[in-house]
């Protein structure tokens, strides 16, 4: 559970409050000045059995208060947390490098995912939009995130497999995140891939960076990894013997740092198995509390406040 903010850069504008501090004990001076200048001053006093300049600190404090609760609003400050939840987004990552058109999984590793995903698409909330994206050594957005699900079954049975290498894992979770950001419902996705992430950068971590970027965004991943040791990779002769071996490290971490679970599947049956449970899981996701409108009506309710306080007890002499 934590606070994000849609426009932290109006967070700059708390440094008003030793401002309005300095600003109000300024003007108090100001006001004693003034108060002393009656000849009744002290009579007063005796009549009122009260000071006649108070420091108002009340005042001070309620001011503080509403300029802090409207700055909030602007920044758009948001509760987030993790809970139940059955209104959720998800965007869906396949893996298209070369090494997919392997026929470990019948017919291939790629006609394998894409199966799984419409089977998928099947079962989920009839309210849920749903985007598809492929990756290989750069990531392509196939279908925007839609709850029109025959069009994105569509465009996921006509994903072929790339002609170029390359396994862009991180490029997949950070275009994936892209297209949730805009979403005001639970941010969820699901990436399928059997290869190890071979995009770097000279000096970070592409992954960290990438799992970062999914945190700060409140999307949770849920990771596949798909293929054996026994699966020639798809475009080589088997009498190469050359084989698919996909960074089940990686996967699982992206999972597990951003709040989803990682699945490991060698075979259809396996890969098949793995839908229901993440659609059981996908029930929990990172729900959004706004509390722009609650602290604009904080802010209006003190203004009232202070303006009654001001007029009665804290009313400055005439």
């Amino acid at each position: 559970m934590y606070f994000a903010f849609e426009n932290p850069v109006y967070l700059w504008y708390l440094c008003s409050i030793p401002l309005l501090i300095v600003t109000h004990y300024a003007f108090l001076k100001y006001t004693r000045r003034r108060a002393i200048r009656f000849a009744n001053f002290q009579a007063l006093k005796r009549v009122t059995d009260e000071k006649v300049i108070t420091k108002n600190h009340i005042i001070l404090i309620i001011r503080s208060i509403i300029i802090v609760c409207l700055i909030l609003a602007m920044a758009g400050t948001t509760l987030w947390y993790k809970g139940k939840s059955n209104n959720n987004d998800f965007v869906i990552a396949i893996d298209t490098s070369s090494s997919m058109t392997a026929q470990d999984f019948k017919p291939t590793r790629i006609d394998a995912a894409k199966e799984y995903v419409n089977t998928f698409i099947d079962n989920l909330n009839s309210e849920a939009n749903i985007g598809v994206l492929t990756f290989s050594g750069a990531a392509f957005i196939e279908h925007l995130p839609s709850s029109n699900k025959a069009e994105i079954k569509t465009a996921v049975s006509n994903i072929q497999a790339a002609q170029v290498g390359g396994t862009d894992i991180a490029g997949a979770v950070v275009t994936g995140v892209n297209m949730l950001v805009g979403s005001k419902k639970g941010k969820l996705m699901v990436l399928i891939t059997d290869g190890s992430n071979t995009v770097t950068f000279f000096t970070k971590d592409p992954i960290d960076e990438a799992i970062k970027y999914a945190n700060s965004n409140n999307v949770m991943i849920y990771t596949i990894g798909m293929g054996t040791n026994s699966g020639p990779i798809g475009y080589l002769p088997e009498y190469y013997n050359v084989s698919s071996v996909f960074d089940d490290v990686t996967l699982e971490k992206i999972a597990n740092n951003t709040g989803g679970t990682y699945y490991y599947a060698g075979n259809n049956q396996e890969l098949d198995a793995t839908y229901k449970d993440i659609l059981s899981n996908t029930k929990e996701a990172y729900i959004p509390i706004p509390f722009g409108s609650i602290l604009a009506i904080s802010a209006l309710i003190l203004i009232f406040v202070e303006w009654g306080l001001i007029s009665t007890r804290y009313r400055s002499l005439p």
